[in-house]
């Protein structure tokens, strides 16, 4: 009896958590956010300037632009078509129960991983797509900086309050396996960039089955001391995408590969050697990769002299964005206006999404609206990603990256450094599919140390 009240109380507690969380992080006044029209804005790696919206050519070089030599010269649309066809993921309610704990949103705890789907998504849409995709119907989703929409928040979040307290809430669970619905949707309705579209994004559903969905992210952070319902800082998100990737069996994915920078630094044979292994037993093609490099930007606080290398990274062809934040909440940065930067942000409780199911809603997936925020209140842990094609893509990116780096570095040692040569101490190659050999003991033992050093993130 007494272990059967106890189970009632934890779940009655459960309810009561998700309820709060339900309203706390779903009733957000979306505020405006403004653009000057005499400053460049940068998107990772694309430059618009809304001071020469009315031409629709390509311009020279202005102060800030520094990709390729120009400018695209589009208007506001053009821009908000390119942010909004970012993937875009939040937190989520009514998932399926997190194994090992009685979770099924992830309110609260989840931001870092979140921000760490959508630098991973991004580069798999540079991987798949390119960067000169756009989602075409990404101008149809209505801005929902209004008064309406947290008119219709209040409405559903204070129904969501009732039904959680009652226990009339039902979990929705996936009944079509991911594997089997992936890129079956009907070419005589939407084009062949359009399945890629919604396999990249059913890779990243709140479901087991999803490679890159939460649950699976939890599963390899278990092997690194973290559980659900604990906080993720942005390098210990970092060796998670890097095992998930490792990890996944879908064809398409066997083409890509992660690696993670240790202690600042990124070995150069280490990168090669992962992107020169055999995808297949008949196709020795360069495999791509993305780089993730974990760096602090300074003490105590963020410090400014590392204002203009961040803006330099984010006006890179190759960067897929920053794991970053400020405390105790975590953004994904994806570029900058003057010393703004502008991100996506995962602190929007948004409901379950079942991505086996054919067709099924996209737009919960793309941000109507960026933000803005000054680098200054940036928090200084946080994690850079580039994504680049094949080996030579690699070298010219690394030459890029370390001019920058000298460049900006106004004390001894630069941020991170690229070397020549293998890490001696470090294993990124192993093919091992065992439980308990996901992590090495010395990657445990770091990951637990990156644990204790990061800030709590909410």
């Amino acid at each position: 009896m007494e272990a059967t009240g106890s189970d009632e109380v934890d779940k009655l507690k459960t309810k009561f958590i998700s309820a709060w969380n339900n309203m706390k992080y779903s009733w957000v006044l979306k505020t405006k956010t403004y653009f000057s029209r005499n400053s460049p804005v940068l998107l990772l790696g694309k430059c618009y300037h809304f001071k020469y919206e009315d031409e629709n050519k390509m311009l020279p070089a202005r102060s800030g632009c520094t990709i390729e030599d120009h400018v695209i010269a589009g208007n506001v649309e053009e821009f908000r078509k390119d942010f909004i066809s970012r993937i875009w993921l939040t937190y989520r309610e009514e998932f399926p129960q997190i194994e090992g704990s009685a979770l099924t949103t992830d309110c609260g705890w989840g931001c870092t991983l979140r921000t760490g789907q959508m630098l991973l998504a991004q580069g798999l849409i540079l991987h798949f797509l390119g960067r000169a995709w756009t989602w075409p119907d990404a101008l149809n989703i209505e801005n929902s900086d209004s008064e309406s929409w947290t008119s219709h928040t209040v409405k559903k979040f204070t129904a969501s309050f009732e039904a959680s307290l009652s226990g009339e809430r039902e979990l929705k669970t996936p009944t079509i396996c991911l594997k089997e619905t992936i890129g079956k949707c009907s070419e005589d309705h939407e084009t062949e960039n359009e399945i890629c579209h919604r396999k990249i994004i059913s890779w990243f559903g709140d479901s087991p089955l999803a490679a890159f969905g939460l649950h699976q992210l939890i599963e390899y952070g278990k092997k690194s001391g973290k559980k659900a319902g604990d906080w993720y800082g942005p390098a210990v998100v970092a060796h998670i995408l890097r095992k998930a990737v490792e990890e996944a069996r879908h064809p398409d994915l066997q083409g890509i590969t992660v690696y993670v920078a240790q202690d600042c630094t990124v070995y150069s044979s280490d990168v090669i050697d992962k992107q020169s292994a055999s995808m297949t037993s008949d196709n020795t093609d360069d495999k791509a990769v993305i780089i993730l490099v974990p760096v602090r930007l300074g003490g105590e606080r963020t410090n400014t002299d590392y204002l203009e290398f961040v803006k330099g990274i984010l006006s890179l062809e190759y960067c897929v964005g920053i794991i970053g934040g400020k405390p105790k909440q975590s953004y994904y940065f994806a570029g900058f206006q003057d010393d703004s930067l502008i991100y996506m942000d995962p602190h929007y409780c948004q409901s379950f999404v079942d991505v086996s199911i054919k067709d099924f809603p996209l737009e919960t997936f793309h941000c109507p609206s960026p933000k803005k925020m000054s680098f200054r209140k940036m928090d200084p842990s946080c994690t850079i990603g580039f994504y680049c094609r094949n080996v030579q893509d690699f070298k010219r990116a690394s030459e890029e990256i370390t001019k920058m780096l000298k460049m900006s570095s106004k004390e001894k040692y630069p941020l991170f450094t690229f070397v020549n040569g293998h890490s001696r101490d470090y294993d990124f190659t192993s093919t091992t599919t065992r439980e308990e050999d996901l992590f090495s003991e010395d990657e445990k033992k770091r990951l637990k140390r990156l644990s204790t050093e990061e800030f709590v993130l909410l």
